[in-house]
């Protein structure tokens, strides 16, 4: 009989008993194997000793803020590779934008869910096995430059050359469509490759997404419609865009 799987490891920096021991709980029901450290210093040990495949940050830490240990962890080896969430007690939106800026991949803040953040948790895990969402982009005919260029690490997605001011679910839609274009995606797929929790998501967030999407793409070239719709299917970006709106 093969021996089973072993489980993920989740690594927690975080401070608070209570909190940790929650965390912990929730995370080894649901699968994983939780490593509480309630120091920076202790979190940087453990994974130096094994890396694991998340880890779970406390902005808050008695030694260290969480920023400065997700900069600490980035310079070890292979963390390029491991899923990071900042966990506060700070709700500021400087803070999340910090914590964004520096390339984590979520952000939540205190109080919250234990189940609502296994659920991001599982999320994060299930698209960082696909690869993320940070293809190459499309190349135009006759070598001109790409219509879309994506910045996987600063999560920016260039149009026709202008940036795009985009919210992380606009983001996560436009970087997945344009990794394969013509492909069409149902509503459903969408939501369970872009989406923290599919479960509580409705097919209408998908379509309100993708019409605030088109019309940021609309400023930049008014006459091209990159986004096509087929109608009691999904979304699907077009092959053939032009090379200059």
């Amino acid at each position: 009989m093969p021996a089973p799987a072993p489980r993920p490891r989740i690594l927690i920096a975080e401070d608070e008993s209570g909190i940790a021991d929650t965390l912990a709980y929730v995370l080894r029901a649901d699968g994983y194997e939780p490593v509480w450290c309630a120091t920076a210093g202790e979190a940087l040990a453990q994974y130096r000793a094994e890396k694991p495949a998340l880890a779970i940050l406390d902005v808050g830490l008695p030694d260290m803020n969480g920023f400065e240990l997700f900069r600490r962890l980035h310079e070890l080896p292979g963390a390029d590779g491991v899923p990071m969430l900042f966990l506060t007690a700070r709700s500021d939106e400087i803070d999340r934008v910090v914590g964004l800026e520096l390339g984590a991949d979520d952000y939540i803040a205190k109080p919250f869910s234990p189940r609502e953040l296994v659920a991001r948790v599982r999320s994060i895990l299930r698209r960082s096995a696909r690869g993320g969402t940070a293809p190459a982009a499309p190349v135009a005919p006759g070598g001109a430059p790409p219509v879309f260029q994506i910045d996987g690490e600063r999560r920016r997605i260039h149009y026709y050359g202008q940036p795009l001011e985009l919210s992380r679910y606009e983001y996560g839609l436009l970087a997945l469509l344009v990794q394969r274009p013509g492909r069409v995606y149902t509503r459903d797929e969408l939501l369970d490759m872009v989406w923290d929790d599919a479960a509580q998501s409705l097919d209408r967030t998908v379509d309100a997404h993708v019409k605030t999407l088109r019309a940021k793409l609309k400023v930049v070239a008014p006459e091209v419609e990159p986004i096509r719709t087929l109608r009691g299917t999904g979304y699907a970006l077009h092959e053939n865009l032009p090379p200059t709106p």
